[in-house]
């Protein structure tokens, strides 16, 4: 499918969108995270991508859960600030926990590398929250999944490590590419690892008059 990038004639501030289909889009997702745009891309949904920009930094005593869900719905309501209120707007945020903790994102290699030694041999929860917004209208879902992680060398972790694809992601690895030779097993939402829930992402957009069957 043929993509053209834009500035939006619907948001009120200078955004950059991208409009994944000719026709008119049938909703803004509010992230820049490519692996999102892909997977909703799986949806046949037209989108127009607008970024949001929100402060990400926990609260203090703040839990997994709750940081997920203030920091989806958070993006959800700066681009409906700034957007047209005809289209609903869909926002995510995915964190990984071990042991009750935020992992992040690796600051540099020596935490990248100590990340993945964390995560080696254990397993961890990756949560995930979807939010649809339009008008004053908020509805947020989360998603939790377990993913277990086989032993890793320091080797391993290495050269994983200078493949470049650990550095921005939540926990320091990807699913959808070479981190997957390290899980070992997941039960949950493997969409949600990687991003965006797929089935809870549909279920909301039905509701916000999106059928991605139809």
């Amino acid at each position: 499918m043929a993509l053209s990038v834009r500035l939006s004639s619907r948001c009120k501030a200078p955004v950059q969108c991208e409009l994944t289909n000719p026709v008119m889009a049938q909703v803004y997702l509010a992230s820049s995270s490519p692996r999102r745009a892909d997977l909703l891309r799986q949806l046949g949904i037209s989108f127009e991508i607008v970024v949001p920009h929100v402060d990400e930094s926990p609260l203090y005593s703040e839990s997994p859960d709750a940081y997920v869900k203030r920091i989806s719905a958070a993006k959800a309501r700066h681009v409906g600030n700034n957007a047209d209120p005809d289209l609903p707007i869909v926002a995510a945020d995915t964190v990984v926990v071990l042991k009750g903790k935020l992992m992040g994102k690796p600051r540099d290699r020596d935490h990248g590398l100590e990340m993945l030694g964390l995560l080696s041999g254990n397993t961890h929860q990756v949560m995930s929250a979807v939010s649809l917004c339009q008008g004053d209208v908020l509805e947020t879902v989360t998603t939790e999944t377990l993913v277990h992680f086989r032993q890793l060398t320091r080797d391993e972790r290495e050269k994983y490590w200078q493949t470049g694809e650990p550095r921005d992601k939540a926990g320091g690895y990807g699913i959808q590419g070479l981190g997957a030779v390290f899980v070992e097993s997941i039960q949950g939402s493997y969409s949600g690892v990687v991003g965006l829930p797929l089935m809870e992402t549909a279920e909301l957009l039905r509701r916000f008059g999106v059928d991605c069957l139809s």
